[in-house]
């Protein structure tokens, strides 16, 4: 089986771009009405990022099992952003078996609801060419909702470096989406790492696939 290198990087690219103009309708919303307006603006684009890419696992005819939660911006929390320096390089294990080298770039501490929350962001140590690259961090994580009501592998939120201000970033789980693997085999998606996983339930962003999975030809 031919595994797809870096899948969730590269999708990351091709939708990135059109998805931070969306994400700043978002931070300027000022009433619930809006912000649910851009979220699900934001889920259309998400959506039509599958049929840009050819290397996507879904066509046009799987998006009706693309299933959210219902928008909450009580989960679009400001987190203080602690810089890790000096941090260590580590191997990241991948749901393929191989690993991809990250450093730990920053810890966020946030909290919703009174439940204080703490997660770290990952940089890949890779330099590519591509100089959106240069600006990716990575948060993946897993909550109590894994297995029943979200993919069990866990979820993604995608940052930039330039999102941190004054030691400050806002992360909207209503963002979180799932890794490749959760319609198809032949990608190689990062495992939360242990620090990521949350013991609350997070209900937001999108939910589990309910499509047939994909069994890639070797």
């Amino acid at each position: 089986m031919k595994l797809r290198n870096n899948s969730f990087l590269n999708h990351y690219l091709v939708w990135f771009s059109c998805l931070s103009i969306i994400l700043m309708s978002c931070l300027a919303s000022k009433n619930k009405l809006s912000y649910n307006d851009a979220l699900l603006q934001y889920r259309k684009t998400y959506k039509q990022s599958f049929l840009d890419d050819e290397r996507a696992p879904l066509k046009e005819e799987d998006l009706v099992h693309l299933n959210f939660f219902e928008p909450d911006p009580s989960w679009r929390m400001e987190c203080t952003c602690q810089r890790v320096h000096d941090a260590v390089p580590f191997e990241m294990p991948l749901y393929s078996n191989i690993t991809r080298t990250y450093i730990v770039y920053s810890i966020l501490h946030c909290n919703h609801r009174g439940q204080k929350i703490s997660l770290h962001t990952y940089k890949s140590i890779a330099q590519p060419s591509n100089p959106l690259y240069s600006q990716y961090l990575f948060l993946p994580f897993k909550d109590n909702t894994n297995g029943e009501e979200t993919y069990g592998g866990g979820r993604y939120i995608d940052l930039k470096i330039s999102d941190i201000v004054n030691d400050k970033v806002i992360i909207d789980f209503n963002h979180s989406y799932n890794p490749w693997c959760a319609y198809s085999d032949g990608y190689n998606c990062p495992i939360p790492p242990v620090e990521n996983h949350l013991s609350i339930p997070v209900r937001a962003g999108e939910k589990m696939y309910t499509g047939t999975y994909k069994e890639r030809s070797k």
